[in-house]
């Protein structure tokens, strides 16, 4: 789903929500900001209240329209967004993402039960790999 704007651009991927401005100096430190995530994550908490970064969807606690008709994302730990649409677009926007969120966390939610079982399951095969290390090391 995109949603153009004169001064932004709202795309929602199926993982991913993006606010992309079209122009300014604040374009061009989102730009800088999202092509190294390095920076994102150490200086994307100081600029988040002039530059919208992309959102992951299992990260996003709720989404909904406000009195004013506009989209307000909650994120944990971070600022929240409010997203200026008119009240079609946010309704539109919002039932959405409303669809895709769920999905998204419960796709982490498997992915991150499986990356422990795989680690439990190869555990062993690390122990052991120690062990004849250190008994190897022992030896010289």
């Amino acid at each position: 789903m995109v949603i153009k704007k004169p001064h932004f651009t709202v795309k929602l991927h199926k993982v991913l929500l993006e606010v992309d401005l079209k122009e300014g100096v604040r374009k061009e430190l989102e730009d800088v900001l999202e092509a190294k995530p390095i920076l994102q994550e150490s200086l994307g908490l100081l600029f988040q209240t002039m530059i919208p970064l992309d959102v992951p969807l299992k990260d996003i606690e709720s989404v909904n329209v406000d009195k004013k008709g506009r989209v307000k994302i909650v994120i944990p730990h971070r600022r929240d967004i409010t997203i200026p649409l008119t009240a079609t677009e946010s309704k539109r926007l919002v039932g959405k993402m409303n669809e895709l969120i769920p999905i998204e966390k419960e796709r982490a939610l498997r992915d991150l039960e499986e990356a422990r079982k795989t680690r439990e399951a190869l555990e062993p095969s690390f122990a052991e790999a120690r062990a004849g290390a250190e008994s190897a090391e022992r030896i010289r």
